[in-house]
């Protein structure tokens, strides 16, 4: 089948005007070049984290809600009480 579409390939370029010939060879021979500049070893895709820290760094800083709680789980607990709050309002209760 290869050889085939070669051959009709072939067969094609030769029913071309000679200037569509030469502009044939000349694409050709371009895109041997760029073949032979390119780098022999592909290259391996990036890592996920690679391109999560990428993505990280053109979003910019991120603005967090009370930067000043170090503790992750008390600041997810604050976040948790805003949410309540938005959702039922304050009705008197404390904790």
């Amino acid at each position: 089948m290869h050889t085939t579409s070669l051959e009709e390939a072939l067969d094609l370029a030769l029913k071309l005007a000679p200037k569509e010939r030469l502009q044939l060879i000349e694409r050709v021979a371009s895109s041997i070049e760029r073949d032979i500049a390119a780098p022999s070893v592909q290259e391996l895709p990036e890592h996920w984290g690679r391109a999560l820290l990428r993505l990280l760094d053109e979003l910019g800083p991120i603005e967090m809600k009370y930067p000043e709680i170090e503790d992750p789980v008390e600041w997810v607990k604050q976040i948790r009480r805003d949410e309540r709050e938005q959702r039922l309002g304050d009705w008197g209760e404390e904790e």
